[in-house]
């Protein structure tokens, strides 16, 4: 199969059929072997049953029904689990996202050599002051953190090679550092095209200002996860050994002065220093310990449901494939 298309969606019910017949004439125009995957993250529409009548109409439709909305995230994560094709493309269900792009995307991937290539809506049609320059600053603040060099981490016309999307782990809200996801795990050679961004045609906008600022905490999320999520002793028992050895540089001073220099001072426990010592050495002991529960909790740790199914289309998982 060359195409694995996961659309992830929340009420969009006005767009799925004009998307579905959008993407099927580009499919054919092409000659592709492809899937359409529709996640519908907890829709309360009537999404589902759309999607379920164009799976009857055509068997290259797929869909995975979530019980509750459980986030962008855990919907891709769904569709990147059950993608077969080769080349796998993600994009959003509300018209936004040309299909035309699909071929010079596949493209990239398949012929010159890309293992991630990310959309880039250069010319948008939103909102200057509540998207746009939002947009700019945590692009170039993500650039920054992560060295990843895209302008457009957020757009969600992305197109993977099939082997980056099943070793890489989507789950909270890190849908928009899949870039970053993927060169944390080994895959270097991403890429970038400019692709057409559309006006909303239906409904309005799932998300708000607050994605933004939830979108910088991610950020950081993902910088410390990246640097010390496998090895958290490295930072903690760095920085307690150090705030421990401040607390017993003091205390240790305290002590020759007492015993050697001023015999009869002041008593140590009368001496701001004495407090600075005893509270060094505890932050010392505690950050310590949290480096080391931490490394206890990761060898532990075992593998949690993100999400619940609560409907499938026309699934096939590779596991069944291989045992057949």
């Amino acid at each position: 199969m060359n195409l694995s298309i996961v659309i992830p969606l929340l009420n969009e019910e006005e767009s799925l059929k004009e998307l579905h017949d959008w993407i099927v004439s580009v499919m054919q125009s092409n000659h592709f072997l492809y899937e359409i995957l529709f996640i519908d993250d907890g829709s309360t529409d009537q999404s589902w049953s759309i999607i379920s009548k164009l799976s009857q109409e055509n068997p290259s439709v797929k869909g995975i029904r979530f019980q509750r909305n459980f986030g962008k995230s855990q919907a891709l994560h769904a569709g990147f689990k059950a993608a077969q094709g080769d080349v796998i493309i993600t994009m959003d269900a509300d018209l936004q996202d040309n299909p035309d792009e699909i071929p010079e995307l596949y493209k990239m991937i398949q012929v010159e050599g890309y293992e991630l290539v990310s959309g880039w809506k250069k010319k948008r049609y939103d909102s200057v002051l509540f998207k746009n320059m939002p947009s700019k600053l945590f692009n170039w603040a993500a650039r920054k953190t992560s060295g990843v060099k895209l302008h457009d981490f957020n757009c969600g016309l992305k197109a993977f090679n099939k082997t980056v999307v099943k070793n890489i782990e989507v789950s909270g809200e890190m849908h928009r550092y899949i870039p970053v996801l993927a060169k944390n795990a080994g895959f270097s050679n991403i890429g970038e095209k400019v692709v057409q961004h559309q006006a909303r045609k239906y409904g309005k906008t799932k998300f708000g200002m607050e994605r933004f600022l939830n979108g910088f905490l991610d950020l950081i999320t993902i910088w410390f996860v990246s640097k010390f999520g496998k090895r958290p002793m490295h930072l903690f028992g760095a920085l307690g050994v150090l705030m421990f050895t401040i607390g017993f540089g003091f205390a240790l001073y305290l002590g020759i002065d007492k015993l050697f220099i001023h015999k009869t001072g002041r008593l140590i426990t009368d001496r701001p220093q004495f407090f600075i010592a005893l509270t060094a050495m505890l932050i010392g002991s505690q950050l310590f310990l949290a480096g080391f529960l931490g490394e206890m909790i990761i060898r532990s740790k075992k593998s949690e449901a993100r999400y619940a199914v609560s409907e499938e289309l026309n699934i096939f998982q590779e596991e069944e494939a291989q045992s057949s």
